[in-house]
């Protein structure tokens, strides 16, 4: 603790914790800095007796790791000088000429001069959010959303407003009716932050025909889409949907990674943005951090360009497959009467609802106790909602560590049902699905 100079006494802080003592010197946005409700798992959900249902973790151990060994050595010994050196701040070219094809497979066509390549793509959502919110400008955003967003439109301090959901993605009408009552009260809508394919928490897919709506209804009032895009190519049924920007080039950002197609740890993702925002895109990635990793942009670039990746997608999407469906068929065979949960066709989560009256982040301690671990849902949401949903991701765990899991949960769910009816509890709405409830979203 700091001391006067002329009495030798400690001060202490004006105001704010005690502990932290730069507490008044922050900026106001660093007050919208806090640990994501995930982050603060990770701890809990590491220790080999819990079974982690909350940790989104792609399953790397499914990669070749002895290729992808092989790989980077050559890449040293090939190409060092080059790979160990600084690089650009828009990426290196041949990988971006290698990112159109990869998205080439979901409709889009597009030019590498348009693809910046980020630190994953929450670094490009980062960069998005930077050079367009001011202090109080409106982010649409689904109602639930992915926490890692809502993180960082809260610390550029934007007012982030929900809409609504169901079984089949964002409900245009919500989407309509808020845009409009928004702008009439004068409020300025920045974008749309949307994953339209299997979504992260609530696993759901917007289907083709809202897909045109939404895009028509943003395209009518002028509001910009940043279409997030992690898991488009982990489906488990058919080819990848066609993407939002694959119909509308200068009125989507799209985001994507290698994060779940290859493996996180490479830290590679892209923006593909109109020219104009490409090039403010350009200016904020040099400003952040100078130049992407050189070293991981050409390992991801030499595995895409001799390596079967279409094939090893293929495993990843009948690995997750088969979790899925041992996670369905677990809450399916285990779980209360009561409790619904949504039914992804790709991606890594499954989103719970509990029944009236419990509390899925007052069940979580007793759940730890018990070794299983989820997400509770109140970290997917700005404004509070979401008290009675949980996200289990089936991602991870092996598929008996899936059944024990959802087996350990389901007992902590009923053990709180027993106390709920002989005590009672005051209850709280789940929040997907509320205006337009639709199947397994109740």
């Amino acid at each position: 603790m700091p001391q006067d100079k002329d009495h030798g006494q400690a001060i202490a802080p004006t105001q704010g914790s005690r502990i932290d003592a730069y507490v008044d010197r922050y900026a106001a946005r660093a007050t919208g800095m806090v640990a994501s409700e995930i982050r603060a798992l990770f701890s809990v959900a590491s220790r080999p007796e819990v079974v982690s249902l909350a940790g989104g973790m792609p399953y790397v151990t499914a990669l070749p790791l002895d290729v992808v060994g092989e790989l980077v050595a050559d890449l040293v010994a090939r190409r060092g000088p080059v790979a160990l050196q600084y690089g650009s701040g828009q990426g290196d070219p041949h990988l971006r000429e290698q990112i159109c094809d990869v998205m080439r497979l979901e409709g889009i066509e597009a030019n590498a001069d348009d693809v910046v390549v980020t630190v994953g793509s929450q670094q490009a959502l980062d960069l998005i959010t930077r050079i367009f919110i001011d202090p109080g400008d409106v982010v649409l955003a689904e109602g639930p959303s992915y926490v890692g967003a809502l993180g960082t439109f809260s610390a550029y301090q934007a007012n982030v407003i929900h809409i609504a959901m169901d079984s089949e993605g964002i409900v245009p009408e919500s989407l309509a009716q808020t845009i409009y009552a928004l702008k009439s009260a004068g409020n300025r809508i920045k974008f749309l932050y949307t994953i339209p394919t299997f979504q992260n928490p609530a696993g759901v897919t917007l289907n083709a025909a809202r897909r045109q709506q939404v895009l028509e209804i943003c395209q009518r009032a002028d509001v910009l889409i940043v279409e997030d895009n992690p898991y488009g190519m982990l489906g488990f049924d058919g080819e990848p949907m066609r993407t939002l920007r694959a119909d509308n080039a200068e009125g989507v950002v799209y985001l994507g990674s290698f994060s779940k197609t290859l493996a996180p740890g490479f830290r590679v993702g892209w923006a593909l943005a109109p020219h104009a925002v490409r090039e403010k895109l350009v200016l904020a990635m040099e400003s952040a951090v100078l130049s992407h990793s050189s070293f991981t942009q050409l390992a991801v670039g030499q595995y895409l360009a001799t390596q079967p990746w279409r094939e090893q997608i293929k495993t990843f999407r009948e690995l997750y497959r088969e979790r899925r469906d041992t996670m369905l068929t677990s809450l399916e065979a285990l779980m209360p009467a009561g409790v619904t949960w949504t039914r992804p066709a790709g991606g890594f989560f499954v989103w719970a609802t509990l029944p009236e009256g419990l509390d899925s982040k007052a069940l979580l301690p007793r759940a730890v106790s018990e070794r299983v671990a989820f997400v509770p849902g109140t970290g997917f949401f700005a404004d509070g909602g979401g008290a009675r949903n949980m996200r289990l991701s089936y991602c991870y765990p092996e598929p008996d560590r899936i059944r024990e899991g959802v087996r350990r949960l389901a007992g902590v769910i009923e053990q709180e049902l027993r106390v709920r009816d002989t005590f009672g509890t005051g209850s709280s709405p789940d929040r997907i699905g509320v205006d337009t409830p639709g199947p397994d979203l109740a």
